[in-house]
Order: C-alpha cells, then sequence, then structure tokens
C-alpha cells in the first residue's frame, strides 16, 4: 500500500475560548506543501476556518502570481464563503474576492480569489485548459464526492500532467478518505488540522413506531425547545417533510422562535434568513435537508435534532430516469451533524435512532458518480477530447452501464455521431455549459430564431428550477414568465450569442421532443396512465386536464420505489401529427409479424414507430416466410426459450459446453446461457424454422442440431473426447454421465461393472474426477466417491458385509479391485 507524507499539527483548547481559529496553525506546513508538491490534501473538520480564514492566508502569504479558484459545491455555500471572506478584508464582493455562479458573478479586474460552483470551474477549464491567470485551484468539501468534483480532479490532474505542471491543487474535507486519495495521489502530502469545538453531549433517541414520522419530529422539536437555551437545527430528508414539519410547528413555537427552512430550491434570499444570526432576544429552528451538514456556518445553532435520514438521487440505467430514494445516513454524515452543536458553545445532539442502528451504518456515503446519470460528464469529455474513460486518473470509474446509456442519450440527441464523435451540434451543447437534454433544446431554438431561442431558454429555467406544486401543465409557466426564471432564460440565450425574443407557450412541445425524444408519451386509457417512448408507464392524476390529452411530452418525472410508474410533474400537450412532419427523425417504418394470442394466428403489419409506442398501423397481406420465422423470434423473445422443446440431450449439451468453457478454457467456447441464446437467436435456431409458420411447428424444433451448430468441427471433437456423453465401464457397458453446471459430473453405475478399476476415471485432459454412485444389484446408491482406490481399500468393506446377505447370487469379492467386472450373478461367471 502506498503510504502518504503526513504532517500532523494538533491544537490544544485547554477549556478556553481561543480566538485564532486552527487552521492558523498549519498555514506554514499548508504554504510549504504548495511549494514543493502539485497536490495537498487537507483534513479539517468542521470549524477549523478552512474555507473562511484559510484562503486569505494563502493570498497574502504564498508567492503565486496567479489567481486562486475555490471550488465550492453548492450556490449558497459560495455565495456565503466568499462574502466572509470579502467582509475580513473590510471591501465589497467582487473587489479582491468575487465569485462565479450560475445565474450570477461578481468579479472583477482586481479579483485574486474566486468561489465558483462546480459547473462553472468545469466550464474555465473547457474554455482554457491551460487555466491562464490561475495558480492554485482549491476543491473545497470534497468529502461530498459530487460528481462534478470528480470530474473537476481528473481534468486538473491530466492540465498537471500534461500542460501546467506548476498549477498546484489543494483539496480540502472535513472527511478525507485518506486510503482513495493516497492511492490516486501518492506525492501528496496530507495535512491535518484540529476542528474547533466545544463537547457536544449526544443522545440516541428512536422515534415512536405509533405517531406518524412529521409529527414526531414536531413533538421531538417542542420538547427539547423546552428544556434547552439555544437556537436548534433540524436535519430533515427533504423539502417535503420540512414543509409539513414547518406547518405543525406554526403557531406552536413560542412567540419569539422563528422558523426557518433551508434546501436547495429556496431562493437565495429565503436560504439567508436561515443562516444569519437571529435577532437579539430571538432563537430559531433550522429545518434543512444534508445542505447543512457541512458546506455552511449556520449562526447561532446550539442544538441539533438529526432525523438520521437523507434524500439522494439514484440513477436507473434500464429506463433512463433519475429517482428519488431516502436512506439512512453515514457514520460520517452522523458526525457532521452532531458537531454543528458545538461551534460556538457546548451542545446537544438528539439523534433520532438508536445506537445499534448507528454503529451499523455505512462508513462513508456513495460517491455521487457511481450513481448518477452520466451523459453530461461524457459531453463533457468527449469536449475535452477524451474518447476513454482510462485517459484520465479517477477516485471511482465511471460505471460502463451508465456511460453506454449516456452515449445512447447523446446520440438520440444529436450530440454524437454514430462512431462516438462529437458533432457540431454537441460541440454547441457542450459550450453551452448546460445539461445534454436543455442543451439539446437552446440549440434547437437557436437553428429556428429568437423566439423559438426565448422559448428554449424558459423552459431550460423553468426545468432548472421546477415550481414546487400547482399547475403540472408547462406551457402555463412558460406564459408567467416569473422574474427569476426570466432573468436566467435572457443570461442563456446570452450565452448562446443570441437576442432575446418572445417566449410562446405554443412552442413548447416541439422544443421539449428536442431535449427529451424518450419523454414523448401516449394515453393508455383516458385516466391519467400514458406509455413513454421508452417504453416506461408513467401516471398523471386523473383529475388534471392532461390525463384526457391523447399525446403529451413529459420532460419532469418523479419515479420511487412504490409504484413501477413514474409520476408525471410536468408536461405539455403534444401534436404527433406536427411532430411527424418537423421531425420526422424521430419516427420510423417497421413490417412486423407478431403471433395474436386471441386469435392464435400471426398477423403482418406495417407501422409507424416512435421509439416503442405505435403512431399509425396498417395490417398487411400475407407474409414472407423470413418475416414469420423473424415473428416467431420475436415471441421467443418475449416469451422466453422455455417455450422451446428442450430434451435432456439438448439440455446436458448446453451444460457440457459451459462447463468445457471452465475447465478447458485454453480453448474458445461459445456462451450458451439464457442470455447469450437469447441475443444470438438469429444464427442458431433460425437456420432451422425453415417450413415452421406457427407455434406448434416451433415447439417441434429438435434443439441438439440447432445448438450443435454453435460448435465449430474442433469443439465438437474436443468435446466429445473430454467430456463424452457416455463412459465405457471395464464390462463395456455405455453408460450416460450427468453433468451439472454447479458441480462435478456423475455416473451412476452397479458396483459389479467397476470390479477390476483401480482409480476413479477423470475427464477434460485429466482435470476433473468423474463422481461416481455405485449402486447395488437393485440400482440403489451404495456409495458416492471421487476416490475409488480409497473405498476399495475402506469403506467397501461394510458394504461387502452387508451386500452379502441381502444378495447372495451377486459377487462381492474381497479385492475387488484385481477382480474381473460382470454384469451377472455368480451362476453366469
Amino acid at each position: 500500500m502506498l503510504q502518504c507524507r503526513r504532517l500532523k499539527v494538533n491544537f490544544l483548547w485547554y477549556g478556553v475560548f481561543v480566538s485564532l481559529l486552527p487552521v492558523y496553525e498549519i498555514v506554514e506546513p499548508v504554504l510549504s506543501a504548495l511549494k514543493n508538491s502539485q497536490q495537498v490534501l487537507l483534513h479539517a473538520p468542521a470549524g477549523a476556518g478552512k474555507s473562511t480564514a484559510l484562503p486569505l492566508e494563502i493570498l497574502k502569504k504564498a508567492a503565486f502570481s496567479g489567481r486562486i479558484i475555490m471550488l465550492e459545491p453548492r450556490r449558497i455555500a459560495a455565495r456565503s464563503v466568499a462574502n466572509r471572506l470579502a467582509a475580513q478584508l473590510n471591501e465589497n464582493i467582487g473587489q479582491t474576492v468575487g465569485y462565479r455562479m450560475r445565474s450570477e458573478t461578481k468579479v472583477s479586474v482586481t479579483t485574486r480569489l474566486e468561489v465558483v460552483t462546480e459547473g462553472i470551474l468545469t466550464r474555465m477549464l473547457q474554455q482554457d485548459p491551460m487555466l491562464t491567470g490561475v495558480s492554485l485551484v482549491i476543491l473545497d468539501e470534497f468529502h461530498e464526492r459530487s460528481l462534478q468534483a470528480d470530474l473537476a480532479l481528473a481534468l486538473l490532474l491530466d492540465v498537471q500532467a500534461g500542460l501546467r505542471d506548476d498549477l498546484r491543487i489543494l483539496i480540502m474535507s472535513a472527511t478525507l478518505d485518506n486510503q482513495r486519495l493516497c492511492s490516486l495521489l501518492p506525492d501528496a502530502p496530507v495535512i491535518i488540522s484540529e476542528g474547533r469545538s466545544f463537547p457536544v453531549t449526544r443522545h440516541y433517541c428512536p422515534l415512536s413506531a405509533h405517531q406518524p414520522f412529521e409529527q414526531s419530529i414536531a413533538t421531538v422539536v417542542l420538547r427539547l425547545l423546552q428544556q434547552e437555551q439555544g437556537s436548534v437545527l433540524l436535519f430533515l430528508p427533504g423539502s417535503g417533510e420540512i414543509q409539513r414539519v414547518f406547518g405543525l410547528l406554526s403557531g406552536r413555537v413560542a412567540e419569539d422562535t422563528d422558523l426557518c427552512p433551508l434546501y436547495g430550491a429556496l431562493s437565495l434570499a429565503e436560504q439567508q434568513k436561515a443562516i444569519e444570526p437571529s435577532p437579539s432576544g430571538r432563537r430559531k429552528v433550522v429545518l434543512a435537508t444534508n445542505i447543512a451538514e457541512t458546506s455552511l456556518t449556520i449562526e447561532g445553532i446550539r442544538l441539533v435534532i438529526d432525523s438520521g435520514l437523507e434524500r439522494t438521487t439514484r440513477f436507473e440505467p434500464k429506463n433512463g430516469l433519475t429517482r428519488l430514494i431516502t436512506q439512512r445516513i453515514s457514520q460520517a454524515s452522523m458526525t457532521q451533524r452532531a458537531g454543528r452543536a458545538g461551534r460556538l458553545e457546548a451542545g446537544v445532539c438528539w439523534h433520532l435512532f438508536s445506537q445499534e442502528q448507528a454503529e451499523r451504518a455505512v462508513e462513508h456515503s456513495e460517491p455521487e458518480i457511481l450513481n448518477a446519470d452520466l451523459s453530461s460528464l461524457w459531453l463533457s469529455l468527449l469536449q475535452w477530447g477524451c474518447h476513454d474513460i482510462s485517459q484520465l486518473h479517477w477516485l471511482d470509474i465511471p460505471p460502463a452501464a451508465a456511460l453506454a446509456v449516456a452515449k445512447s442519450l447523446l446520440l438520440q440527441l444529436g450530440a454524437i455521431s454514430n462512431s462516438g464523435q462529437l458533432t457540431s451540434r454537441g460541440s454547441k451543447m457542450a459550450e453551452s455549459g448546460s445539461d445534454p437534454r436543455l442543451a439539446a433544446m437552446l440549440c434547437a431554438g437557436l437553428e429556428q430564431g429568437a423566439d423559438m431561442l426565448a422559448t428554449a431558454a424558459m423552459l431550460t429555467a423553468i426545468l432548472e428550477e421546477p415550481p414546487r406544486d400547482g399547475q403540472p401543465d408547462i406551457t402555463y409557466w412558460v406564459e408567467q414568465r416569473q422574474a427569476h426564471w426570466l432573468r436566467r432564460a435572457k443570461q442563456l440565450v446570452r450565452n448562446m450569442g443570441d437576442h432575446f425574443g418572445e417566449p410562446v407557450g405554443g412552442f413548447a412541445a416541439m422544443l421539449l421532443a428536442q431535449g427529451f425524444p424518450d419523454r414523448i408519451a401516449k394515453n393508455r386509457d383516458k385516466g391519467g396512465r400514458f406509455q413513454l417512448s421508452n417504453g416506461l408507464g408513467t401516471i398523471i392524476d386523473d383529475e388534471e386536464t392532461l390525463s384526457g390529452e391523447s399525446w403529451l411530452v413529459a420532460p419532469s418525472l418523479l419515479q420511487n420505489s412504490r409504484n413501477p410508474d413514474a409520476r408525471i410533474l410536468l408536461a405539455c400537450p403534444l401534436d404527433i401529427e406536427r411532430l411527424i412532419q418537423q421531425q420526422p427523425n424521430l419516427f420510423s417504418e417497421q413490417s412486423v409479424v407478431e403471433w395474436d394470442d386471441n386469435k392464435g394466428t400471426l398477423q403482418a403489419w406495417k407501422r409507424l414507430q416512435c421509439g416503442s409506442l405505435t403512431v399509425k398501423a396498417q395490417r398487411l397481406a400475407k407474409p414472407s416466410d423470413e418475416q414469420l420465422q423473424q415473428a416467431l423470434l420475436n415471441w421467443l423473445r418475449s416469451e422466453g426459450l422455455h417455450e422451446l422443446n428442450w430434451s435432456p440431450a439438448a439440455v446436458q449439451l448446453c451444460i457440457r459446453i459451459q462447463c468445457a468453457a471452465k475447465w478447458l478454457p485454453e480453448m474458445l467456447w461459445p456462451p450458451v446461457n439464457n442470455d447469450a441464446l437469447m441475443a444470438s437467436l438469429d444464427d442458431w435456431l433460425m437456420p432451422f424454422l425453415t417450413g415452421v409458420r406457427d407455434l406448434k411447428g416451433l415447439k417441434q424444433i429438435d434443439l441438439l442440431p440447432a445448438l450443435e451448430n454453435l460448435l465449430d468441427w474442433q469443439q465438437q471433437q474436443c468435446l466429445d473426447n473430454e467430456l463424452p456423453i457416455y463412459y465405457t465401464v471395464p464390462t463395456g457397458s455405455r453408460i450416460a454421465i450427468r453433468y451439472f453446471s454447479d458441480k462435478p459430473p456423475v455416473l451412476s453405475v452397479r458396483i459389479q461393472e467397476m470390479y477390476g478399476e483401480w482409480q476413479s476415471p477423470s475427464l477434460a485432459k485429466g482435470r476433473v474426477t468423474l463422481v461416481l454412485e455405485l449402486l447395488s444389484p437393485a440400482q440403489r446408491p451404495l456409495q458416492i466417491t471421487q476416490d475409488l482406490a480409497a473405498f476399495w481399500q475402506g469403506s467397501y468393506r461394510e458394504v461387502q458385509k452387508e451386500m452379502k446377505g441381502r444378495y447372495p447370487k451377486h459377487l462381492w469379492p474381497d479385492d475387488p479391485a484385481n477382480t474381473v467386472p460382470t454384469r451377472r450373478t455368480k451362476k453366469y461367471s
């Protein structure tokens, strides 16, 4: 295991509040490390001052000629940290210290320290891989392991290796996974600072199972407010729970107590209210998601209530949807949450679960890159010039299944060619900085005029920060033109290099189809049930006007584990005929023959398809033999291979081939598991469908010769010689060998026919010993063994003693290994 060079600085409190932040004690080691190393790892727990003090010390004392870029994972954290840094310099934001985020930028020519959000850093790297004028990049709160942070680190390491050996990277975290980072960055020194915190008394208080979750939470909050002084930070999994608990507490807390929600979808002004100190004489209850774990400092908190839950996203490659899940937090998150109570004085944390549950929790949360939609990441990599994931260095390799789905989507959006190369539209999409689906809409709008672009920009703004409730028809929100969406839309149009036109709700469907072709939906029952072009089922309340529409395009869906159908959050009506005229590339014509279960016959159809949806269908005349054969194969694909006539010989052949692949790996063997056979139906079964015109004929096909065709002559010879169907025993009898996929092959033979055999037979060039099931004259098992020699010399004596009395007419010699085998009784021997 590679070892990191470790510099540790202890900081002792001696029970006295120390005005200097702990991070000041490690400024010199950090500066020295940055001078001598390309990458430096800093482990500084909450309260150490790594975000609000260390950057200014580096700016003041390091001999850096260029700017410092500091990455913060969330917009509210970026703004809060930047304001704190500027305040320490007695300057306005945008002078020495500035910030850049998606919706706002405050920098100037005098700015030397820029706090940026994750997407901004990636765009800066793409626009200028040299990072001209930048000396240091700080990755703050890296333990959160967001997708964009992992991507930024991979790109920065690539820049250091090929373009800028003078560029420095400082990775800062409250809970660094040192082993993983040390493996990736073996030469990086690790500097450890102690945190500044007061003692926190932690209690484990499981919630009552007899009350609804939110009601139990509200009861706990009211009890803690009565028992303790100070403000409360309450961690809840999501905004829904926050709003419900907020409603239960409203009117029940004391007049001097403010209720302050805090989650990502709130406006920055509303978030700032939760962060700022309470007015003198007042206290507050901050109802927060895990946004408040590490990225933010919330003033005045002395009490923490931890629900032990968090809401996170998980991408499902099989349907291309990202679903929200509620899960237990990690032990690291528990520690972070509890630590929030000890920032200014001794505090109290109530964990609303048992200590046993805490001890069973995972140590760290999973990195986002393992469970995310990777279409944006892959588009960024192609823009970077990387076509192979292994060209960059990753803490966790992006999963192959999610990458395959990402490439498929980008192909569908027109971002890449069939060969996987970035198209001109793909380049424009990547430069936009938006999610690939939204970028595809913006590019389509740009190609069709100012009003279309303005509409695409409004749709993008709405989908980036969707309404929390109300009307699901997205055209309604386009027409509303709310100020924050309009401001963002105008920024997007500027980024695309055009002027802002007039957003038109009627353009929405055509534009959404450009970014969400797999979310085109067909009504199934006029009762709110739809099917998407990707095959997934969706639902909308049957009271909604949209539930009666024949066609929709639904860009915003919510998938949960309780219902296989995703819920439609935002959608708009779709004129399918108009879409066929304007975007014919979304449709395909297919001539298919299918088995009609109701009529018991094959039917031929010509269909216009949008993905898995049938738009139009026309019955065709008598189908050809080839169409019939494809129809039968398609029926098998839907019903399964078990519908075929699997004789024992066919089953044994498949098992023998699978065994050969394990025991004789020096020869290449064809895969014959269910998935492989299903995928290769056209190769091995199609030649045997000649003359087969119905299911009865299909089920009468002898599969043995069909499967044998998977083997070439050399493979067939090897299989027959090394894994034969029969074994010839000493009497000359040919006895079938039974093969198994999960255990050694078995030969069942009467014991008298194995006399004269010294040892157990073997197969596969002597690598596998046959299991002998030695039978009595009545064909009942006497012994199962893989060591015949040991049996003859050992337990055979017991068998002989018992069998002589039971079968006296049969031969039971004292030396079976040297006795002539027989199939007959003693009378005929």
